[in-house]
């Protein structure tokens, strides 16, 4: 496998396990990953949050880690990446307010670059206007902005531990799909990306 430079959008209250365990898993297969965030520079961090699914109507939140910013966002150049990881949590909902943040998703969309997506990660590309006529697979309480932004929404399983996989788009769920989604993005990085490929679960 050829070591590729992977950008992840990450900020304040970024899901702990969305962060940081796809950057290990990365960084494994000796990819070189740099975590950039709205307002940080290098040697920076922001604050995670641990979300689990604990019998209530929706999923708890308590604090998490503090996760290091690995390059200064204002001077990173999309164009210097081969492809981009965007974890959930509560950061999206404000990422997507970010004209560039933005910019840097529809670069990665217009030259067919690998984008591994989780969660509430679908926020962000719903505001980048770039799911129009795809399918994505999120957390079920972002499944109206997929549906909203032309995209189609993916139903996961019921155990939220399911990837899926459309031209260079690879989402999932939540954390529990880790094994699945970085599976299938890891494919994506290995080769090229066959936009007639027929999408999987």
């Amino acid at each position: 496998m050829t070591t590729k430079k992977i950008l992840m959008l990450v900020g304040d209250y970024v899901e702990d396990y969305e962060a940081m365990v796809p950057l290990q898993i990365l960084q494994t297969f000796g990819h070189h990953v740099s975590a950039v965030c709205p307002g940080k520079k290098a040697g920076d961090s922001v604050a995670t949050a641990i979300h689990d699914f604990e019998g209530d109507q929706t999923y708890s939140e308590k604090v998490g880690h503090r996760f290091a910013i690995h390059a200064d966002f204002d001077s990173v150049e999309a164009k210097d990446f081969d492809a981009l990881v965007i974890p959930g949590g509560r950061s999206p909902e404000y990422l997507r307010l970010n004209p560039r943040v933005l910019d840097i998703v529809r670069h990665f969309f217009a030259e067919n670059k690998p984008v591994a997506a989780l969660c509430h990660g679908a926020q962000v590309l719903a505001a980048a206007g770039v799911l129009a006529g795809r399918q994505c697979s999120c957390y079920p309480a972002t499944s109206p902005e997929v549906t909203l932004a032309g995209g189609t929404f993916v139903e996961p399983a019921a155990t939220m531990d399911s990837a899926h996989v459309d031209g260079n788009l690879v989402s999932a769920p939540a954390w529990p799909a880790h094994p699945a989604w970085m599976r299938a993005f890891l494919d994506l990085l290995d080769g090229p990306i066959d936009v007639h490929k027929e999408p999987r679960h």
